[in-house]
């Protein structure tokens, strides 16, 4: 079967073809590490878990196997507990953690005076009349801190920053403040801010797509090496394991959540950097790229089914087209991949697969419903505890001393609860110090400091014990979720890539914070006050961060 990134490449790529682009000559570039590199290409791959890379990691053939020739950090670290995708994209190109970049959550609360009780989405403008959480004009206001573009840019004007993702806030965090083109899936095609005008290789990008979705897609082959997976299981109301992506013509849901959307993002991303001359300059450029499928097919249809066996293969054919157009421009091209966050499969197939101690969390957890037990019993109106998935915020508008009983009851019922860990309250999350052992020896007090902003967090965090889902009934889209500050969440891998760099693997943790210092150290671009440190990506005598 044709690849989905060479069907879309036949149609986005304005000169080329995916056929030459396999067969162009390699280009030479100087001796690794003495040059700079004259394209930075940043690519994180949603859910992307350290597990599931180990898992297939011997399978690959086409573009992870390139990788895999490179530096190698299997154990890279999500360090913080926020194990979302906002938080997560906000450390992979800044070098700061989420309590550095202010991106805590997906959501966070905002009950400043004129503002009460405001859910504010991590990359919403919500001073647009009418924004809501789940509506919104998308920005980048909230994210603190520069991105490694944005000082490419400052530092040589020439530098052109491109960032494009499957999720406005993959493409916002890892692009920053200073784009020259940000493009990503809203659900309808590909969209950027209000007014920009859009480049004829996103009109292409999303004319092919339009061409795809208008005709039926009939299921995936399956590779022989995924067939011991193919097992249907039942997950509530539905069965799991039988469609291998197949849908229904115009069925929007289903290609996001499926091989094709991956392969579009990085048809566009290929398209700009042809158009562009991305790298082609006297300056270096970046281009970040966020792969969100690996992440909607995990909540949909979990991480051990033969429908993310098919995702992996099929990304893995995706980044070898990807990389095998970037040869042929001919460019000196670095590039990084990792991930936003890890996951672990669905409750019910764990279960059957020897984890017995698996479960959903218990519904009393939820903040509406201890705030309610906590009103009833002090007399108060109103809903006392705001906030969900363990981030509780005390109603503002109740008295000083009445919203400190209420904390201290609401940390009291939560560590009563069977699957609670831990709760913290704001207070003993600011006085922890902050962490400088090795990511996998942390507290669950010290990775909650690193996702800690006292502007934006909460009064209360609550963390469910290693097993504990916070999905309280599997349903149809979302039977498998991400968030916890367990290592199985935490844990992502790390990979680096020039043409000829030697290969080596560090099975030692490092941090995605550790990654905008060591791109910054391969351009020679000064950085400091960062929360990562350089890696040193040179096998030999010379040291990467001391160029």
């Amino acid at each position: 079967m044709k690849s989905f990134l060479a069907m879309l490449l036949a149609s986005t790529l304005a000169v080329g073809t995916p056929a030459a682009a396999q067969q162009a000559p390699a280009p030479t570039p100087a001796p690794f590490p003495a040059a700079k590199p004259k394209l930075i290409v940043a690519i994180s791959v949603d859910q992307f878990a350290a597990d599931l890379f180990q898992q297939y990691r011997n399978r690959f053939t086409g573009g992870f196997a390139r990788l895999l020739s490179g530096g190698v950090f299997p154990s890279g670290y999500q360090s913080h507990a926020a194990t979302e995708t906002c938080p997560g994209h906000s450390t992979i190109l800044t070098g700061f953690r989420p309590a550095h970049t202010g991106i805590i959550a997906n959501n966070w609360i905002d009950q400043r005076v004129g503002r009460p009780d405001k859910i504010v989405y991590c990359s919403e403008d919500e001073n647009v009349p009418g924004s809501s959480h789940d509506s919104y004009t998308v920005s980048d206001k909230h994210l603190k801190v520069p991105t490694l573009g944005e000082r490419m840019k400052d530092a040589d004007p020439r530098t052109r920053v491109v960032s494009v993702a499957g999720k406005d806030r993959a493409a916002v965090m890892m692009g920053g403040h200073k784009v020259d083109e940000l493009w990503w899936w809203d659900g309808k095609t590909y969209v950027s801010y209000a007014g920009r005008a859009v480049p004829p290789v996103v009109q292409r990008t999303r004319d092919a797509v339009a061409a795809l979705l208008a005709k039926p897609q009939e299921a995936l082959p399956l590779p022989g090496w995924c067939k011991p997976l193919d097992r249907p299981i039942a997950v509530g109301n539905q069965v799991i394991g039988q469609g291998r992506f197949q849908r229904a013509a115009g069925d929007l849901k289903a290609f996001r959540a499926s091989p094709a959307s991956d392969a579009a993002v990085f048809a566009m991303a290929a398209g700009l950097v042809q158009d562009m001359k991305l790298g082609q300059g006297p300056q270096t450029d970046i281009i970040s790229i966020g792969a969100s499928a690996t992440d909607y097919i995990g909540h949909s249809l979990g991480t051990q089914g033969t429908e993310m066996c098919i995702q992996m293969n099929e990304l893995d054919q995706t980044l070898d087209g990807f990389f095998a157009v970037l040869d042929q421009t001919g460019v000196d091209y670095e590039v990084v991949l990792t991930a936003d966050h890890g996951a672990h499969d669905m409750t019910e197939r764990q279960i059957e697969r020897a984890m017995p101690m698996e479960t959903h969390v218990d519904p009393q957890w939820q903040a509406k419903t201890v705030g309610a037990a906590i009103g009833q019993a002090m007399g108060l109106k109103g809903p006392v505890l705001l906030g969900s998935d363990g981030d509780i915020y005390v109603d503002a508008d109740l008295p000083a001393a009445t919203r400190a009983r209420v904390l201290a009851e609401a940390k009291r019922r939560y560590l009563a609860m069977p699957q609670v860990a831990a709760a913290f309250t704001r207070a003993e999350i600011a006085a922890q110090a902050w962490p400088t052992s090795p990511p996998e020896t942390w507290t669950l007090l010290e990775r909650a400091r690193s996702s800690y902003d006292p502007e934006r967090s909460g009064d209360l965090l609550v963390l469910l014990k290693p097993r504990v889902t916070t999905i309280e009934k599997a349903a149809p889209g979302y039977v498998e979720t991400h968030g916890s500050p367990w290592d199985y969440d935490r844990r992502v891998p790390i990979l680096f890539w020039r043409r000829g760099m030697t290969g080596f693997e560090q099975p030692l943790s490092v941090e995605t914070v550790d990654i905008a210092p060591t791109l910054a150290a391969t351009i020679g671009l000064p950085v400091s006050g960062l929360d990562g440190r350089c890696l040193d990506l040179d096998s030999g005598p010379a040291d990467t961060c001391q160029r």
